[in-house]
């Protein structure tokens, strides 16, 4: 996870320095006023995801089987948990159905 992570945070950085060096050369419109800086900004992250999910989308994947036993684990651990619970409320209902 860590991997993707930091891969995808190149691909950013790769994107900021192009669009910013676009931006200074003047191919690429300056933004409004003191905008400047957030139009870099938003314009790369534009151009940077959808870069992201073609080229990462192995390790997208990889990461994503690393998360799924993960995720049954913790679903079987709610399921259990909510059981225990239910019983302890049934038993508390029966309880006071008797007094």
């Amino acid at each position: 996870m860590l991997r993707y992570t930091l891969m995808r945070l190149g691909i950013f950085v790769g994107c900021l320095v192009v669009v910013w060096g676009l931006v200074y050369s003047g191919i690429v419109p300056r933004g409004l006023g003191g905008s400047n800086g957030m139009w870099v900004v938003l314009l790369a992250l534009v151009i940077s995801a959808p870069i992201s999910f073609v080229v990462l989308r192995g390790e997208r994947d990889r990461a994503s089987m690393k998360l799924v036993p993960k995720v049954e684990r913790m679903k079987a651990r709610f399921e259990a948990e909510a059981g225990q619970e239910d019983a302890v409320v049934d038993e508390a209902a029966r309880t006071q159905q008797t007094s």
